[in-house]
């Protein structure tokens, strides 16, 4: 099957309303339907602003984040208009893939 994959750039200490962006991703991707997300989390990096954002011994908000996602062409569009609709600003990498399943 041809379709997505789709990284988001966020940090841990990042909400959108009252919870984490990472995870409200994460359950915004399991209500549309979408087959699966993966959060993953970095131990350092920057961003736009230059900023180092890393993992510290006693603060661990400011962890970089990446969520992962596989779409399907409608189902990239259905996630895009959903996070336009809410006001989401976000940067992310939108790459053209092939997937599928092997084995039973």
């Amino acid at each position: 099957m041809k379709g997505y994959e789709i990284t988001f750039f966020t940090q841990q200490d990042r909400l959108h309303g009252m919870i984490q962006m990472a995870e409200w991703l994460l359950l915004t991707a399991r209500d549309l339907g979408i087959r699966g997300a993966t959060i993953v989390t970095g131990s350092e990096g920057y961003g736009h602003n230059r900023h180092i954002h890393s993992a510290r011994f006693f603060e661990l908000a400011d962890n970089p984040q990446e969520i992962v996602m596989i779409l399907s062409e409608k189902e990239s569009n259905l996630m895009f208009d959903h996070l336009k609709n809410e006001g989401v600003q976000l940067f992310y990498v939108k790459k053209a893939v092939e997937f599928g399943m092997l084995g039973a």
